[in-house]
């Protein structure tokens, strides 16, 4: 399971679809309806806001504008509006660089145009639901591999 700190506009098409399942996914994980996966720590900074679920279906809802904007047809119907206005999450500048190295690494074999053009980027943009602090890689994060630059 990942969920990208990076805006999804990055994603090449299978990392999108991914994206979606996977966030589905967790959205289950933390409704508790599923037995797998309760411990990923890809979850972790889900479960430390005060509304989890909004979080998540906030995250979900710019995976789907995204898959909009591309003509695809992922389902409406599963995203759930939020009871409460959902802000912004915190993430670190060395979580997103260390994603944007992994992201970058996947697109080099699966999508080598794609790689050809996001490895100019400087400075990627972080999900619409992060707004980005100073900060190291996060713990919970299993790569060891360190940002560039």
């Amino acid at each position: 399971m990942r969920l990208w700190t990076i805006d999804p506009g990055y994603l090449d098409a299978a990392g999108l679809v991914a994206l979606w399942r996977e966030a589905l996914l967790a959205r289950a994980v933390l409704e508790g309806a599923t037995r797998g996966y309760r411990h990923h720590p890809q979850l972790i900074r889900f479960r430390q806001q005060h509304d989890p679920l909004g979080c998540i279906n906030r995250y979900l809802r710019g995976v789907h504008e995204e898959a909009c904007r591309r003509g695809y047809r992922f389902d409406e119907r599963k995203l759930a509006p939020t009871a409460v206005a959902i802000g912004s999450m915190s993430e670190t500048r060395g979580q997103l660089g260390t994603e944007w190295v992994h992201l970058l690494g996947k697109l080099r074999g699966r999508d080598p145009a794609r790689y050809a053009l996001l490895s100019r980027v400087r400075r990627p943009k972080a999900h619409p639901l992060f707004h980005i602090v100073r900060g190291p890689r996060r713990e919970w994060e299993r790569r060891t591999a360190e940002p560039r630059g």
